[in-house]
């Protein structure tokens, strides 16, 4: 049965490259039509990422130009599909991703291979973080990172919503974790299970976290941050067995060279990208939309509780979570 859509709706457009602030709530904005291989969804909840703001400067590799719809990431009904969609009936219940999707909207159009059914019993905004955050998490530590039990991690940001998905992970895998936070977060990472919480803003990391693994470094380090942090997160990975997957450039860009890597920082350097692997390593992404599954079941991945903001709010949530003022994931709800 075909739902009545409307032609037009609100939602954020993004003016210029200078950042969240330029975001702008419009009232007509044309309702996508989906393409080929898409669903139209009506928006319950779109989550916010750090990609939104990356994007908003002009810094996300491959990122829309303004004036944009913003957002990519979406939970709700769908209301109608694209040519070439089997599977995905009109009134089913998905989250998904999509790149320059506009989902901070009342609806938008989304790749139907990149949405998943909603887990039985949860709400929109509960499923946001399945498709970025936890799959992130859960990348960076088992088929990239290979984290194994009895092994150190150590996760930085660790009360965002994709740095709490990884605590939770590690712990479940048997690793012991050295977490970052800044001071005011750090009970909230404790209470997840970290082993040690590290001041993100303090002392020398890598010095930290020799001492804490009696001089021989950990054996995976997730690298969100880039920057300065760069080299100490190189320099607190295990020689020549430690991993150190980079799966995020929130400080900005961070060189390193063939000679440090032979006479310095002898480690395994992975980059991330999870919309890449998705595309480029379909067998691994389905091994892990396994293991997902495998992990709700066990309830290990369980439904968030993100702190929710209003549509017309967007411009300020996106402020608080680029000025780290936050924790978990952020929801807008249209």
């Amino acid at each position: 049965m075909a739902m009545s859509i409307p032609a037009t709706m609100r939602a954020l457009q993004q003016t210029s490259l200078n950042g969240p602030q330029d975001l702008r709530l419009l009232t007509d904005a044309p309702v996508p039509a989906p393409g080929q291989g898409e669903v139209l969804i009506r928006v319950a909840a779109a989550g916010l990422n750090f990609g939104d703001i990356l994007q908003a400067h002009g810094t996300f590799l491959g990122g829309p130009q303004p004036p944009y719809l913003a957002g990519f990431e979406a939970a709700g009904e769908i209301v109608t599909t694209g040519e070439g969609v089997t599977g995905l009936e009109p009134g089913a219940r998905v989250i998904g991703v999509g790149l320059g999707c506009g989902a901070f909207a009342d609806y938008t159009a989304l790749p139907a291979v990149s949405t998943m059914p909603l887990p039985p019993g949860w709400t929109a905004q509960e499923a946001l973080g399945l498709m970025m955050n936890w799959l992130t998490a859960l990348a960076a530590l088992r088929p990239l990172g290979g984290i194994a039990e009895g092994q150190t991690a150590v996760i930085p940001a660790a009360a965002g919503a994709t740095g709490q998905a990884a605590v939770k992970l590690a712990k479940h895998y048997g690793a012991t974790v050295i977490a970052t936070a800044s001071p005011g977060k750090h009970e909230t990472v404790r209470a997840l299970g970290a082993d040690h919480v590290l001041d993100s803003s303090g002392a020398d990391l890598a010095d930290e976290v020799l001492r804490l693994t009696g001089g021989v470094g950990a054996d995976l380090v997730l690298e969100s941050a880039g920057g300065a942090t760069f080299g100490a997160s190189l320099a607190a990975a295990r020689r020549v067995t430690g991993r150190v997957v980079v799966c995020g450039t929130a400080s900005g860009e961070a060189p390193v060279t063939n000679w440090e890597l032979v006479y310095k920082h002898q480690v395994h350097i992975i980059g991330l990208n999870i919309g890449v692997l998705m595309q480029s390593a379909p067998r691994i992404a389905g091994e892990m939309m396994g293991e997902m599954a495998a992990l709700m079941a066990d309830g290990v991945v369980t439904p968030g509780q993100p702190t929710v903001y209003e549509l017309a709010d967007g411009p300020k949530a996106l402020a608080e979570l680029e000025a780290r003022a936050t924790v978990g994931k952020l929801a807008l709800l249209p």
